[in-house]
């Protein structure tokens, strides 16, 4: 490319970007309704959100870029969402990052865009990996990269880096997430062929001329016919790799992890544990960072494909899960518990100690309400009869008609969470196998949020996300036990401030 073509590049791109901030800006002014407007989570200043994106640490402040279509509250042709943050809860919207505007990332359908990719700080640069997408072009998808000296402003490089996939046939080829191994770079990719799903490997010394190293890993035929948004990263102190994919038509199963070992000589990821990521409908697509303390931090699109969306009729569509800290157990099982930043919201608190539920009762909990709750309780289990089915009723109405309930059933040792009245979204259970803790005891940290609940069970060995969407003034919390009594040892509840 030479001079004056880069300069026309930089020049088309800087004004899609500029036309798409403009829209942001006119549909975002035109909000009025708060109803599901999430108080402390990271969500579209307006128009449509997907896939997080680009998570990074860079110059002392995160970074996290989205799936977004400024235009419409809806799906259209994918632009990158940009925000900021000093401590991963109270978020800085940034202009747009990227916008189509080159052939291999525009078209001439709505099937056209900078689809899902990852970001890295590179010699001081804010360099951005991304798919470009277009329907009807042969390859249908090519992998791209963008750079920033201010981490604001992006700028797209001679693109594509890799400008097919390494055979024909394949369904996808898409979702680039870059990171460093002993001096060389690496890229996990999404693909599918013959009915698995796979994440390719590649590698390079540049960051440009990428070669294909192989199948890095591949479904076994139970896991999905394609792999989206592959996340390959070490964990622990064990030398252990954990891969985190989204699969393709496998049922109720939208997330999966897989812990085991990466033999980077033979570029390949050895399973040794897999399992679901997360038990709720509302989770897909997540995505890992590491921070400057060392952590290794999640964050995931709280919504599904196919759901219903109430508040796209709001002008607005899409959020991210609270920011969740990975950590692996000594068995291979990969733990999600939320940040420890989010303490800085707690406000009001209130703690309940030693409350014997008699069965088939409902407990009312007047002095505990609201609409942005954290809840951490405790139940014993070995006090609790052996046929018990106890819990909380989140979000009631006055009259109990409309409410989420989360329930423990000591006979099939099975948490769920039941949102069949919780409002005018989708209905369902979402359900989870789960023992007890080795002291006997039950843990069940919850975070309420206008149109969400997500819950940590046992320090994170188990969550289910979910979006409900209740009448504004449901904000009652009941506690609950049948067919048996239940033993709470302990609540504590704590309102929580908004981030915004």
């Amino acid at each position: 490319m030479n001079q004056q073509d880069n300069k026309s590049v930089r020049r088309i791109h800087a004004e899609r970007v500029l036309q798409a901030n403009k829209a942001l800006g006119q549909l975002a002014a035109g909000l009025t309704d708060e109803s599901f407007r999430l108080r402390y989570h990271l969500m579209p200043p307006a128009g449509w959100m997907n896939d997080p994106n680009g998570l990074v640490h860079y110059k002392g402040e995160y970074h996290a870029f989205y799936q977004h279509y400024p235009y419409e509250p809806r799906w259209g042709p994918m632009h990158w969402g940009h925000a900021k943050s000093k401590d991963l809860i109270h978020w800085e919207h940034l202009p747009i990052a990227l916008a189509p505007s080159e052939p291999y990332d525009l078209g001439e359908s709505g099937g056209y865009g900078c689809w899902s990719g990852s970001a890295i700080d590179h010699d001081g640069k804010l360099t951005l990996f991304y798919t470009g997408h277009v329907d009807g072009r042969t390859p249908m998808e090519v992998q791209c990269m963008a750079t920033s000296s201010d981490g604001v402003s992006f700028v797209k490089n001679e693109n594509p880096v890799i400008s097919a996939p390494p055979e024909e046939g394949g369904f996808g080829f898409r979702d680039p997430k870059v990171w460093m191994h002993e001096g060389s770079w690496y890229l996990v990719m999404g693909y599918g062929k013959d009915g698995l799903g796979k994440a390719l490997l590649y590698k390079a010394d540049d960051l440009r001329d990428w070669t294909y190293i192989g199948i890095a890993a591949e479904s076994d035929g139970t896991m999905g016919d394609m792999w989206e948004c592959p996340d390959l990263f070490p964990l622990g102190n064990q030398n252990k790799h954990v891969l985190i994919i989204s699969p393709m038509n496998m049922g109720a199963t939208k997330t999966m992890y897989m812990s085991g070992r990466m033999d980077y000589e033979r570029g390949q990821f050895i399973a040794e544990q897999a399992e679901r990521l997360d038990y709720g409908f509302d989770f897909y697509a997540p995505q890992t960072f590491k921070d400057a303390n060392g952590r290794r931090i999640l964050l995931g699109w709280m919504n599904i494909w196919g759901a219903t969306m109430p508040e796209q009729d709001h002008g607005w569509m899409g959020a991210f899960t609270l920011p969740r800290e990975l950590k692996l157990a000594a068995d291979g099982t990969l733990l999600m518990e939320p940040v420890a930043e989010l303490t800085s919201l707690r406000g009001t608190h209130r703690r309940l100690e030693l409350m014997d539920i008699s069965a088939d009762t409902v407990v009312p909990l007047p002095d505990i309400a609201g609409d942005a709750l954290e809840m951490n309780a405790v139940f014993d289990i070995a006090d609790a009869s052996g046929v018990a089915e106890f819990g909380f009723w989140l979000r009631c109405s006055d009259d109990d008609a409309e409410r989420t309930e989360v329930a423990y059933s000591m006979t099939e040792r099975k948490l769920s969470m039941d949102r069949s009245l919780s409002g005018i979204g989708d209905s369902g259970v979402s359900e989870v196998r789960l023992n007890p803790m080795e002291d006997g005891c039950l843990k069940l940290h919850m975070f309420i949020d206008r149109s969400s609940v997500e819950l940590f069970a046992n320090n994170g060995i188990k969550t289910i996300t979910n979006r409900i969407y209740p009448d504004p003034a449901s904000v009652g919390i009941r506690l609950f036990s049948k067919k048996g009594n239940a033993k709470l040892v302990s609540l504590d509840v704590w309102d929580l401030a908004s981030s915004r």
